[in-house]
């Protein structure tokens, strides 16, 4: 087991092929062991090179609605009248401070995502 830092596109790609011929290794055996900083490398690779932009706010919301089967007259409660909450889909109005909490609290929507 020759571990090493992934540098190269070609080394993660090898590392990839690696991880796929080590799936399923068992815990504490040194395939299990190189499967686990395989992983760590890779994760740390992605990580740096292909970096997850976090979700805009107003998708993150009709997702959770989505999730919930909400409907807009369901999200009244957390964003004001009916009115309020399709200018805020249709991205006409900002979120304020109160629906930021108000969705936080009620829906679980991490607030830094509100707050992007």
């Amino acid at each position: 087991m020759e571990i090493k830092p992934i540098k190269t596109e070609h080394d993660y790609n090898e590392s990839i092929k690696r991880i796929e011929e080590l799936w399923g290794a068992k815990k504490d055996t040194p395939e299990g062991d190189e499967l686990d900083l395989l992983c760590t490398l890779v994760e740390s690779y992605e990580m740096k090179h292909y970096p997850i932009a976090p979700p805009d706010p107003i998708d993150a919301i009709k997702f959770r609605m989505e999730q919930m089967g909400m409907t807009k007259t369901d999200m009244a409660k957390y964003l004001g009248s009916q009115s309020r909450v399709s200018e805020i889909l249709n991205r006409k109005r900002k979120l304020t401070l109160k629906m930021v909490k108000s969705l936080y609290k009620g829906l679980k929507i991490p607030a830094e995502i509100l707050l992007a």
